[in-house]
């Protein structure tokens, strides 16, 4: 299954149809991918499920739709085993930012999250996910997210990246954690979920 994000509604990619779906349900072959994101965008469906007899090929073909975008980014454990997110926009979130060229998705997502948040001494642990989500800047982009689960004891003042838009960074504990995915993205649930998972 994939799940691809417009709005924060998901575009469910996938072989197998669950037993309990709140979601309208498409065949992929009789898909319309201008149709689908008119609906999401304009709250007239609040995410749409879409059966492919053939996964991989169905996501390959679905993604050539758009111009994408990769990322890479990080969820990053303190030793008090608190989360660094940042607030950019009036959300939080994690470090992220676009792979650039000739660099490896795990250099891609240390520097980012070092830029975007003053924070030196990153380990990478494992890869968690890849997250999708669509929007519309001059052309309706597919990003492509990879996150990491990274360490550091790094216990110097973080700096946001004010240039980028991000006011606050902090390392949050489990409690105020739950409250900021409150305040977060689709996608930066989707990454908290994947590593409580283990």
């Amino acid at each position: 299954m994939y799940k691809v994000f417009v709005n924060d509604k998901p575009i469910i990619l996938t072989d197998s149809l669950p037993k309990e779906n709140k979601y309208k349900v498409y065949l992929f072959k009789n898909l319309i991918v201008s149709e689908i994101l008119d609906k999401l965008t304009s709250n007239s469906i609040n995410g749409i499920l879409i059966f492919c007899h053939n996964l991989e090929l169905s996501k390959e073909l679905f993604f050539k739709n758009f111009k994408i975008i990769s990322a890479a980014g990080g969820l990053v454990l303190n030793p008090k085993k608190e989360l660094l997110f940042i607030y950019r926009n009036n959300s939080w979130d994690l470090p992220k930012g676009c792979i650039e060229k000739g660099e490896s998705i795990e250099t891609a997502a240390i520097r980012e999250v070092e830029e975007e948040c003053g924070i030196f001494n990153l380990k990478l642990i494992k890869p968690l996910t890849t997250t999708y989500h669509i929007y519309n800047r001059n052309g309706i982009t597919l990003k492509e997210t990879h996150w990491f689960l990274m360490t550091s004891d790094y216990n110097k003042e973080l700096v946001p990246q004010i240039e980028e838009g991000i006011t606050e960074v902090i390392f949050k504990n489990m409690k105020a954690v739950k409250e900021a995915l409150k305040n977060s993205y689709a996608n930066i649930k989707l990454v908290y979920d994947t590593y409580k998972e283990g």
